[in-house]
């Protein structure tokens, strides 16, 4: 039998997850495996707890790694905060904010929705408008819509759920790591992430945070969490303490590649790698609309690192993605949903994020269209 694994070969990842991981992140995940109380093992937890804090821009107490990708983290939050009956507002636009409504329907809440047309930010005034209407428990938002390439105002929108009194749930998986996420400042309650995104991580936990108001919510609900594996209730003895209390065997070398990767941000510094997305999201458009190609967002609402191409109609895209793939060892993303087909997702993710990597893209491109 040959070793397939054997036959794996360096692809550039440009597409809307996993991205590309550097060196020093598969290094750190070929150390020795710990065990999952080893006194070392659990000093390393303690510190992506407090390397996770100052990346999510938060002093939550409860801030930690979920074992399981970025759906496990939308998971956690939803069933630690839902019981049967309770009010949700989902806010959606995309693909993400269809999955939070359908999971908040599967765990039996009374689930209302506001939706904008995809490649449009939620609208404020639509918002405003849903919330003056009933009381809410929780209000959940995608920050950065993956599918679409939109940037939603958090900001704005949060003050608003804030007048309603709602828990206020942010989607983050794109975002963390990319773009500011200010969780402690405008008041986020609910947060979760993924490692496969602008963490260049690979996929395997999904970081989530959780406020004071929130983790009152969870200890005071009237019935048991209904996911025995995400309920933060048991997860906490295990992530925090002097003495720590045995959940589930934690994903030990992925959590040393999790370390890494934020100890590389924290290095670089957090505006430095904000300003890097930046700076490379413009030169990427910048050289796409030099060849004629359109992006779907309006400009003041892209995502730096997810960027929404607008496939010309005398383009067949799976041909271009299929080429990419195979002749220059790029990957790219597809439209999902109601844009299959009308759009390529570029990812400019995490280590992705660099000049070397837009000249790779735009030059196959060029010479495909």
């Amino acid at each position: 039998m040959n070793n397939l694994l054997a036959s794996i070969e360096q692809v550039t990842l440009m597409g809307p997850g996993p991205s590309c991981i550097s060196d020093e992140v598969f290094k750190a995940m070929a150390l020795p495996t710990l065990g999952h109380m080893d006194k070392d093992f659990i000093l390393i937890m303690d510190g992506i707890k407090e390397m996770l804090q100052k990346v999510m821009a938060t002093k939550n107490r409860l801030t930690v790694p979920v074992s399981g990708t970025g759906s496990a983290g939308m998971e956690t939050c939803f069933v630690n905060l839902i019981e049967p009956g309770d009010a949700v507002l989902i806010l959606k636009n995309g693909v993400f904010g269809n999955r939070m409504f359908d999971v908040a329907s599967r765990l039996g809440a009374q689930v209302d929705a506001v939706d904008a047309k995809w490649g449009t930010p939620i609208l404020i005034d639509s918002v405003k408008e849903q919330l003056a209407k009933k009381p809410y428990k929780i209000v959940a938002i995608v920050h950065a819509e993956t599918s679409t390439g939109v940037l939603n105002p958090i900001r704005e929108i949060g003050n608003l759920v804030h007048q309603n009194g709602a828990l206020y749930l942010v989607d983050a998986v794109t975002s963390l790591g990319g773009i500011p996420v200010p969780t402690d400042e405008i008041g986020i309650d609910a947060l979760y992430s993924g490692s496969q995104k602008c963490l260049s991580c690979p996929p395997g936990l999904s970081p989530v945070s959780f406020s004071d108001r929130a983790v009152h919510a969870i200890t005071n609900r009237r019935k048991k969490v209904p996911n025995w594996y995400l309920d933060m209730n048991m997860i906490i003895q295990y992530w925090h303490g002097a003495n720590r209390v045995y959940h589930h065997t934690a994903p030990i070398n992925m959590l040393y590649g999790l370390y890494q990767s934020l100890y590389l941000i924290l290095e670089e510094g957090l505006e430095a790698v904000y300003q890097r997305h930046m700076k490379y999201h413009t030169m990427l458009v910048s050289e796409l609309e030099s060849m004629g190609l359109q992006m779907l967002v309006k400009s003041g609402y892209r995502l730096p690192m997810l960027n929404a191409v607008i496939v010309p109609d005398s383009v067949n895209e799976v041909k271009i993605r299929n080429e990419l793939r195979n002749t220059y060892h790029i990957e790219i993303g597809a439209g999902l949903g109601d844009l299959a087909g009308k759009i390529f997702r570029i990812g400019l993710m995490g280590h992705t994020a660099r000049e070397e990597n837009v000249i790779k893209i735009v030059s196959a491109l060029k010479k495909l269209l």
